[in-house]
């Protein structure tokens, strides 16, 4: 459902999410991996921490892309109001 006021162009920014949870993702299990390696357990858990989360967001990221493009809200979501005149 189109609500009139969005621009025809728009473009999602999903795939650009997805690259950089897929990136912090390999840095953050290269940190945790290293860190652990060099006996720094506190490093280690932070960075794995960090990974769990861009983990979740990769796999958040790719749901809505498989959803494809025509995905909607669902019924009890309102369109946005038109903007007023002053």
């Amino acid at each position: 459902m189109r609500s009139g006021n969005e621009p025809v162009t728009a473009r999602s920014p999903l795939r650009l999410r997805l690259w950089l949870s897929l990136w912090g993702l390999l840095w953050a299990a290269g940190g945790a991996a290293l860190f652990s390696l060099a006996d720094r357990p506190g490093w280690a858990a932070a960075c794995a921490a960090l990974a769990v989360l861009a983990a979740v967001d990769l796999i958040v990221v790719a749901h809505h892309i498989h959803q494809g493009p025509h995905y909607q809200p669902g019924r009890d979501v309102p369109p946005y109001e038109p903007p007023r005149p002053r």
